[in-house]
């Protein structure tokens, strides 16, 4: 039986960071990991899967729509489909591979199964027991299910199956417009596709500014993406090659029946803690599967911790590693802190969004007087030099008081530009600290530096 300071149960963002923190806080730390490779959902099956194939579905989109107004003539790429694939999976392997050089260069175990936790203080893998002062519970989340919809990861897939599909599908129906959906859709739709979004809601990405809401799915429809909204999907019937999903409009109730070649499912996830013994050793669950913990990460049962997906707040990848790094502080007797206030939220489509703070709606609930800033990146020399026009960053700001709350960016580079943001409200920053802050020019950069202007006197080139 081995003894350490710290087991961390699960090796995706959340966890691998944790224990690499802990490791380097002078801690004895192992981790337990059940797949052949590390790095969780996000490196293997997520974030950087669907990453890879955006980017190589884009570069196609550029070749086809773009290089020619640029001079570069020739004929168009074809697609490769085995060889995308390959260049996907040769990405993951990269990223995996470092998880594995970190955790031998900061001399952490890696203890390979799945794990669970018989009794507090010791942590099961295979047949092996073995010890820990503290354990990190960081299993991370899983696809939700949807009733009457049976995922075979062939015909009806979540993420994980439309990662690997044998060939481009003609017809791609997707039930659900949020993050996972539109940015698998947008790749297929590249390729070929002929993609349905089925949405129940009435808008897209729930939870996003309104306004960037509408723009990106009129862009999304430019793009060739057909939605059906306030639609509650019934049912799907499946064959070795085929799938028919039945879906109710909310507004009639009347039933329509959609044709597809693969069913994309992606309604969400929910905490992923099953087999682990939580519920056993007394640890404490809300309704919805998450583990309960305090402003420590600390269950209810001494010595264990929780960390991203699986306990509550966004399931992104940089709030859990945020909460690893901040557990570990925790274990070693200093001051770990997260402010889930400043936690940025990116959609990787084409344009892409990006968000951090308050939306104009969740202020108007507060009643809290507001300001916002508007500059369209139509206004921006290099949006425009590189047919990257569409979408506009939008900065809200304290009508009283100036400080920065909130930004919300549709746009190119949105991802990366929104982090200035992110530092700027770490500081308690105003929108005229932000406005008086030199840029260089040209950037996309200049338009979130417009955008600050525009909370003032005005933007100077809109």
């Amino acid at each position: 039986m081995a003894s350490y300071d710290v087991i961390v149960i699960g090796s995706g963002p959340g966890g691998y960071v944790a224990a690499i923190r802990c490791a380097q806080l002078g801690l004895k730390t192992a981790c337990v990991e059940g797949r052949e490779t590390l790095g969780g959902t996000c490196l293997n099956v997520g974030c950087i899967p669907s990453k890879a194939l955006l980017h190589a579905s884009h570069m196609l989109h550029e070749a086809e729509e773009n290089f020619a107004k640029m001079g570069l003539k020739g004929k168009s790429p074809s697609v490769d489909w085995k060889q995308m694939l390959s260049y996907k999976d040769d990405t993951i392997g990269q990223n995996t591979k470092g998880i594995e050089f970190l955790f031998k260069k900061n001399k952490i175990d890696w203890l390979k199964g799945w794990g669970s936790i018989p009794e507090a203080g010791k942590v099961k893998v295979g047949d092996d027991t073995h010890e820990a002062k503290n354990i990190i519970v960081a299993t991370g989340s899983e696809p939700a299910a949807l009733k009457g919809v049976e995922v075979d990861e062939k015909v009806v897939v979540t993420s994980t199956g439309a990662l690997e599909l044998g060939k481009v599908p003609k017809k791609l129906v997707v039930i659900g417009a949020g993050v996972i959906g539109l940015e698998l859709g947008s790749v297929y739709a590249r390729l070929g596709s002929e993609v349905t979004v089925v949405e129940f809601l009435d808008h897209i990405t729930p939870g996003m500014d309104a306004e960037v809401q509408k723009t990106l799915q009129r862009t999304l429809k430019k793009q060739g993406l057909k939605f059906i909204m306030g639609a509650a999907v019934q049912k799907t019937e499946a064959t070795k090659t085929k799938a028919k999903v039945h879906y109710k409009l909310r507004k009639d109730d009347s039933e329509e029946v959609l044709d597809a070649d693969v069913v994309l499912v992606s309604t969400g996830r929910r905490p992923y803690t099953d087999g682990l013994g939580l519920s056993e050793l007394g640890v404490e669950m809300s309704d919805k599967g998450q583990v309960k913990t305090d402003e420590h990460w600390r269950t209810n049962v001494k010595g264990i911790y929780a960390i991203g997906d699986a306990i509550d707040g966004p399931m992104l990848a940089h709030k859990a590693e945020d909460e690893g790094m901040a557990a570990a502080e925790v274990i070693a007797g200093r001051h770990g802190h997260v402010n889930y206030g400043v936690i940025p939220s990116v959609i990787y489509t084409h344009p892409e969004v990006a968000a951090v703070g308050k939306t104009e709606a969740e202020l108007k609930d507060e009643g809290r007087a507001y300001k916002v800033g508007k500059f369209p990146f139509m206004g921006n020399a290099r949006a425009k030099a590189m047919f990257a026009g569409d979408g506009f960053v939008k900065l809200i700001a304290d009508k009283e008081t100036d400080r920065i709350l909130g930004c919300h960016i549709i746009g190119p580079g949105a991802g990366d530009l929104i982090h200035e943001v992110c530092v700027a409200m770490e500081f308690g920053a105003s929108a005229e600290d932000l406005a008086l802050t030199c840029h260089a020019h040209p950037t996309f950069s200049e338009a979130v530096r417009e955008a600050a202007l525009a909370c003032g006197d005005g933007a100077i080139h809109a």
